[in-house]
């Protein structure tokens, strides 16, 4: 049997598991928004595991998924990989370990990608369309937008009397934060100059935790405890005042308290979440859930020096230099960027001498986003950063900003 009839009739497996218990008929008599009952669960998991492909013996498994990995490497293909995982708990057990992460390999595969940092040798190119009319914001992997695009993270602005947030989901028009599909948020100041990431996630690396504070989400009910149990702060974006009202660029620096400044010190690497709490499991059997985020209303006033530490890593927008004949601030972009903008930037790491990192470390481009048409933007991003922090670093460039222009 050929590889590829391997991987249809996976599919064709994964689509009738699917149906039978995700559809909008009842379960056991009830209504979807109700729990299914762990009995049910169990007896569908048996089934998927008692199948005949969840007998194969573990080295012609192993070697299965090794080739269908090693032979697409781009989507829309790649998602025989995410196939591979949806079949048994076997084979999503394998599949993980042959799948590697993006700053290993350069390849997004399983969303948990999205939250590890990017490649070391080369950006991940990906693009934002902007819905004005819905104010959501999609992030795409691919060049341009006339290539086969894989949706990465969506965003949804909503506007408050003293803030705006922007809600970020795995999905692309689910935007409730008691969903799975919920990643995290961006949420700015009255005045638009400092921004919040928030994760749904805590940090991977415990050192980090304690300087990452966390919002806490009350459940009315906890369905399961692999559920995120609140926003953990994970960076602050801030826009320099513009109190002259002069013309130039927006300045702008982030300090990603997540990430330690020795990443990007010769032999450093940047903390990578291996797990996350919505579980596979907790994808195919959704919950209704409801829950309160409890928070401090004051914690967006509160110093950027008494909460961050100096050894995490800052990141700086690349000055432009002044074109005479176009009469305009410019930034070489590569080709990448062909309109121009104030939202146009390059964030490079805000390094001292004493920090003693390589010069080649200094001056490599991070993160770039810029304008190429109506609603339309580029975003590369690379190693520290993953493409949730790159895309709530470029949201924040989308809010008003009346006192930064």
């Amino acid at each position: 049997m050929s590889f590829k009839s391997i991987v249809r009739e996976l599919w064709g497996m994964r689509d009738n598991f699917w149906k039978k218990g995700l559809d909008g008929k009842n379960i056991n008599g009830r209504a979807r928004s109700h729990i299914a009952p762990e009995s049910y669960i169990s007896s569908s998991l048996i089934i998927v595991q008692q199948s005949k492909w969840a007998n194969l013996p573990s080295e012609l498994l192993l070697d299965i998924i090794k080739r269908v990995e090693a032979t697409e490497t781009s989507w829309p293909a790649r998602r025989d990989v995410v196939a591979c995982a949806a079949v048994c708990r076997s084979w999503r057990e394998i599949t993980k370990e042959v799948v590697r992460t993006p700053e290993q390999c350069g390849w997004l595969t399983f969303p948990l990608s999205l939250k590890q940092p990017g490649p070391r040798e080369f950006p991940i190119q990906c693009f934002i369309k902007r819905e004005r009319v819905t104010s959501t914001y999609r992030l795409y992997l691919g060049l341009t937008p006339g290539d086969i695009s894989k949706l990465l993270l969506s965003a949804r602005k909503i506007r408050r009397a003293t803030s705006t947030d922007f809600v970020i989901s795995f999905a692309s028009d689910d935007f409730s934060r008691t969903s799975n599909n919920y990643a995290g948020k961006l949420r700015s100041n009255f005045l638009g100059t400092k921004f919040t990431i928030y994760d749904s996630q805590p940090p991977s690396d415990s050192s980090i935790q304690s300087k990452c504070r966390s919002h806490r989400r009350i459940h009315a009910k906890q369905v399961s405890p692999k559920l995120p149990a609140g926003n953990y702060s994970m960076a602050t974006i801030t826009y320099e005042l513009n109190v002259l009202r002069t013309r130039g660029p927006r300045r702008m620096q982030c300090n990603m308290d997540s990430i330690p400044l020795s990443s990007i010190q010769e032999g450093g690497t940047a903390p990578t979440p291996v797990a996350s709490s919505n579980s596979f499991d907790d994808h195919v059997f959704p919950t209704n859930r409801k829950s309160v985020v409890v928070s401090n209303p004051n914690s967006l006033n509160d110093p950027i020096e008494s909460i961050y530490n100096s050894e995490s890593l800052v990141l700086k927008n690349k000055a432009p230099r002044w074109h005479e004949q176009l009469q305009c601030w410019c930034l070489n972009f590569k080709g990448r960027v062909t309109v121009a903008s104030v939202k146009n930037f390059q964030l490079v790491a805000a390094i001292e001498a004493h920090h003693n990192v390589p010069v080649v470390e200094q001056e490599k481009v991070i993160l770039q986003f810029g304008k190429i048409g109506k609603d339309i933007f580029t975003m590369d991003y690379r190693y520290p950063l993953s493409a949730f922090q790159a895309f709530a670093i470029c949201l924040s460039s989308f809010d008003t900003k009346p006192a930064c222009e």
